[in-house]
């Protein structure tokens, strides 16, 4: 076989360990330096005091920290996250290069994808087991969870918007960060806010 492949002038094949597969192509993820340049985003699963499930979409600004939307609902599908994205492209004029997925249903689905490729922007998936891939909104979601689902007693899902949009008010103005040279996220953000080039943008 070897001799056969040899003179029809074919390259052997090498095989690479599994544990490889997903990371062999993977391109270097740009340090984040100005808001707006890269997001995350994620899913945390709760539930009301009847034992009902509900779930929050979360998002973040990577280079401030800032979380700029927690979206609930008792099913989020792919269609419900461009909802999201496109209330906070049209109403405060917020919309990043690149957004930090993992590969859920919802950050595959068509809908999102299709809303990605119409506002040009990167959607930048972590590989399959490795949440260490996308470490602030795994940060982020850690917090919320110690911090509100934890300590709240939701009576309904209108309940638990409610006071978790307090909590996110009151992470954003009054949480300094260590990264963030003791600064919260909302001063970071404010401060960045008057270079970023997103002025000029049009709902669709």
């Amino acid at each position: 076989m070897y001799r056969v492949y040899k003179e029809e002038g074919l390259n052997l094949r090498r095989k690479r360990p599994h544990r490889n597969k997903a990371g062999a192509h993977r391109m270097e993820r740009p340090e984040v330096s100005k808001i707006h340049q890269c997001w995350s985003m994620d899913f945390v699963s709760n539930q009301l005091f009847d034992g009902k499930r509900f779930r929050a979409l979360t998002i973040v600004d990577n280079f401030s920290r800032k979380c700029l939307a927690v979206h609930c609902g008792k099913s989020i599908k792919g269609k419900d996250v461009v909802n999201v994205l496109n209330r906070l492209k049209c109403q405060k004029n917020y919309k990043p290069m690149r957004i930090q997925v993992d590969n859920g249903s919802e950050f595959i689905s068509k809908d999102l994808d299709r809303w990605a490729y119409e506002n040009k922007i990167i959607l930048d998936f972590s590989r399959p087991g490795k949440p260490t891939d996308n470490p602030y909104i795994e940060s982020f979601n850690g917090s919320f969870r110690d911090e509100c689902l934890n300590t709240q007693w939701f009576i309904s899902l209108a309940d638990a918007k409610e006071k978790i949009e307090q909590w996110r008010w009151e992470y954003n103005r009054f949480r300094p960060h260590n990264s963030l040279n003791n600064r919260t996220p909302h001063e970071v953000f404010d401060g960045h806010y008057l270079i970023a080039s997103f002025s000029n943008i049009k709902c669709s």
